[in-house]
């Protein structure tokens, strides 16, 4: 066999565009089986994404809590007016920061999970 046969170079190209394949995490099974892409993702999916920024979000809203409940109600919010007459990017963090009813939810359970001596 030479390489200006063309059923060897077809065969290559199939052998390469097969590889290459695998290597992305791509699998040939049959339908309704569990083989290689039941457990690939795709990088970038709008559900992995959705999924970090809703943990991010979360995230931040415990730690809104979590301060909340530490400094207590009125010293947040004479921090959050003192922020809010600031300049730039202050006004917005205040706004970010202002106590909401999940904020509150989290401090009050955070009271009662770790009570104040």
């Amino acid at each position: 066999m030479s390489l200006s046969d063309s059923n060897f170079k077809e065969f290559s190209g199939r052998l390469r565009r097969i590889e290459k394949a695998h290597r992305k995490g791509y699998g040939f099974e049959a339908q309704g089986t569990l083989g290689r892409s039941s457990t690939y993702r795709r990088e970038g999916s709008l559900a992995r994404i959705l999924r970090a920024a809703l943990l991010v979000l979360a995230v931040g809203w415990v730690m809104k809590g979590a301060i909340y409940f530490y400094v207590g109600h009125e010293v947040y919010h004479q921090r959050l007016a003192d922020l809010a007459t600031g300049t730039d990017f202050d006004p917005v963090a205040a706004r970010i920061m202002s106590a909401d009813p999940v904020t509150k939810l989290i401090a009050s359970f955070l009271g009662e999970v770790f009570p104040k001596i």
